[in-house]
């Protein structure tokens, strides 16, 4: 019945009208209140409730070839008010061909993190058949020749799409997607391509605004000072890019504010430093209208740029993969500061939520924190990096100096007296709610990258000269070790209680790694932990982030014997407040009541080891988490909260050679929500079960396996 009405209001606008009628797709479209269509004449008409309540009406078209937003419009007291209209989506691409580095076989090229293929000619080391050419970077513009559209209702959302894009090597389809409970609007373009080694960086958002109706463009500066540009200068011939805090801008006129933002994490591939590369722009095009939109820069940024610009590797297009590249909007009655905060809510204002019960602890930062003040003169000098790590929330950062700075490889008076220095920086700048723990990235013997940290202050050298003994009594420090060998280190691990993992596993300095070690004592042991989970490399086709080395190494981990655990790490190097911390970050929901006190840490240790902890990027939250087995029946039960609209939640089990899950779709839950998931499963011959929960921005948290028996 559906169809035949669509086809009966396709001929009557035919009829009635000389505009050529909008072929529209209405097979997998079903009416809900608060999320309906309609198709008049040549224009899809979408009404829907956003944020508050707020009856929001989205109406396109096709105009030549061209998807064209015809209206943005909402509902006030005295009826519906045009927010802006005669608007066309503008995306583009800049492509380079990726390259492994760091002994990365051919086929695992897409786990690299050392290649950046805008570099040219590249450093002189690094990555294989260098120099760059200047002709290997290309740069398209998104080309439309659309002849109909598709409307599909997924949960309590509305997807839109129209085919035939072309954006030189890549082709695909333009999609809006709006959310019934907020007044978002996902704008993306979903395209492939079929050449080998395609490194990327898409750059998206509309053009056409008028300056009738919009008066300026407003956002805070990296100091967090009010801007804006009311568009009063000659038109630009390039986009303006903003370096704008918290990675939002908002243009605002009579009728209301519009917001644009990229997504909050899978937006940021991995860097070194988190410099503000200026993420949002906008571009007066004539004396009568601007453009808006999201960007990416063309380079690292930075302090010490010789190696630095080593490390820009831009997401992957593995050929035939779907790369969807979105622009965010947020439509407002209100203006600019109100329309802000309405934003910030989806990322908490860009600080991790505090959970009863729970400390954030984030992880694998080489700030050179011991070096840094011994340099200022005192050991009370406040590292900037300090200040901008709490003012995300953070009760634990886990640092690890001494990774190109300090004396790692001195035997003895040297490395003692760093690690003096560093214990008691460490002990000044902590306090009830903040501890700075000291760890180590030491690299020594034991195979690849890896953490050491012990529950509390523990004096050792990397290496042993002949004749040393292992342990000693040290007049001024008590004992210490001295370690020349991987079994000095795991004698060392056992005596002093620590906890290793694996850093950035099968990437980097780990390629090939944790999987060389798996059948040594200490990978086996108690002592080792794990390995770190972080968003690398980037492919804009998953719907998780990490979700082939990362989340497919914890998975591997557990098929192999004894519990594993993956903790979230950043692994990154000095910062400073005017950096835009939030999109590369991850944290560790630890199960403690209270932040530890420095000297004896250990009851984060004891928590780790125990699995106690869940890792997230903020927006999506998992607490009060249990699995139980009875008989052949396993029962999972957890609290999840999110922010944006959430895409599913998912039990991952292994069997201790294959891996398995259940896909449990949550696009009917409406933002800001929480609800609590009861999942039971078959219990066959599975080993070890953990549960992940992903949002429709690839923002998520995932938990620690449970092996079951």
């Amino acid at each position: 019945m559906r169809i035949l009405l669509y086809f009966f209001l396709t001929c009557l606008a035919l009829r009635s009208s000389k505009i050529r009628a909008l072929e529209c797709d209405l097979s997998q479209y079903r009416p809900q209140p608060g999320l309906e269509a309609a198709i008049s004449k040549d224009e899809l008409e979408i009404n829907w409730s956003g944020t508050d309540r707020l009856p929001l009406r989205l109406r396109l078209s096709i105009d030549q070839g061209t998807p064209v937003i015809r209206a943005i419009e909402m509902r006030k007291r005295t009826g519906w008010v045009r927010l802006a209209g005669h608007l066309v989506p503008e995306f583009g691409v800049t492509t380079g061909l990726r390259r492994s580095g760091h002994g990365l076989p051919e086929e695992n090229r897409w786990d690299v993190y050392w290649d950046a293929p805008l570099s040219i000619p590249g450093a002189p080391t690094g990555n294989p058949n260098l120099p760059r050419k200047p002709e290997e970077v290309r740069r398209f513009k998104a080309s439309y020749r659309a002849d109909r559209c598709k409307l599909r209702t997924n949960g309590a959302r509305l997807e839109i799409s129209f085919p035939g894009v072309e954006m030189g090597i890549f082709s695909g389809e333009l999609q809006f997607t709006v959310y019934r409970g907020t007044s978002l609007l996902r704008l993306e373009l979903i395209a492939k391509t079929d050449e080998p080694s395609v490194a990327f960086k898409y750059y998206g958002g509309l053009t056409g605004f008028s300056r009738t109706q919009f008066e300026k463009v407003v956002w805070r500066d990296v100091g967090g000072n009010p801007q804006d540009c009311a568009f009063g200068g000659a038109p630009n011939q390039d986009p303006v890019a903003l370096r704008a805090r918290n990675r939002l801008a908002i243009i605002g006129g009579k009728a209301g504010s519009i917001a644009f933002f990229p997504p909050p994490h899978q937006f940021f591939f991995a860097r070194q430093l988190e410099v503000n590369l200026g993420f949002v722009w906008y571009r007066k095009d004539d004396d009568s209208h601007f453009s808006i939109g999201i960007r990416q820069g063309d380079s690292h940024e930075g302090y010490n740029p010789t190696w630095i610009q080593q490390v820009f590797a831009l997401y992957n297009a593995p050929p035939g993969t779907w790369q969807r590249m979105p622009v965010y909007f947020f439509f407002s009655p209100k203006d600019e500061p109100d329309c802000r905060e309405s934003v910030l809510a989806f990322t908490h204002g860009d600080r991790y939520k505090p959970l009863p019960g729970y400390q954030t602890m984030v992880t694998h930062f080489h700030t050179a924190f011991t070096q840094e003040l011994m340099n200022s003169g005192s050991l009370d000098t406040q590292a900037p990096w300090i200040p901008a790590m709490r003012a995300l929330g953070i009760n634990i950062a886990h640092i690890f100096d001494f990774h190109g700075d300090g004396h790692p490889k001195d035997p003895g008076p040297v490395r003692f007296q760093e690690l003096e220095n560093y214990f008691e920086a460490c002990r000044r700048h902590s306090d009830r709610d903040f501890l700075i723990l000291p760890g180590e990235e030491a690299n020594a013997y034991l195979g690849g990258h890896y953490n050491i940290v012990f529950p509390k202050p523990v004096y050792w050298t990397h290496v042993r000269p002949e004749g040393t003994p292992w342990a000693a009594r040290h007049e001024k420090y008590g004992k210490v070790y001295h370690t020349g060998s991987a079994a000095d280190v795991f004698e060392l691990m056992k005596a002093e209680n620590a906890l290793v993992w694996q850093t950035h596993p099968r990437t980097k300095g780990s390629t090939f790694y944790p999987d060389k070690i798996r059948e040594t004592d200490y990978f086996r042991s108690d002592q080792w932990l794990g390995a770190a989970f972080k968003s690398l490399p980037v492919d804009l086709s998953h719907k998780r982030l990490g979700e082939i080395r990362c989340l497919g190494t914890l998975d591997d981990m557990n098929n192999w014997g004894r519990p594993q655990y993956m903790v979230g790490e950043v692994d990154t190097y000095k910062k400073f407040p005017e950096y835009d911390l939030y999109g590369d970050f991850n944290v560790n929901y630890v199960k403690l009541d209270r932040t530890p006190a420095f000297d004896d840490w250990s009851a984060v240790s004891r928590a780790l080891r125990a699995g106690e902890f869940f890792v997230s990027t903020g927006e999506v939250l998992i607490r009060n988490y249990s699995v139980k087995k009875s008989g052949q029946r396993i029962d999972i039960d957890a609290e999840v909260e999110w922010t944006f609209p959430l895409e599913f939640v998912e039990v991952v089990w292994g069997d201790g050679r294959t891996v398995g899950s259940q896909f449990v779709s949550a696009t009917e839950q409406p933002p800001f929500g929480s609800h609590r998931y009861r999942i039971r499963l078959d219990a066959g011959n599975k080993k070890w079960v953990r549960l992940a929960a992903w949002d429709s921005a690839v923002n998520g948290a995932f938990t620690q396996p449970v092996h079951l028996e």
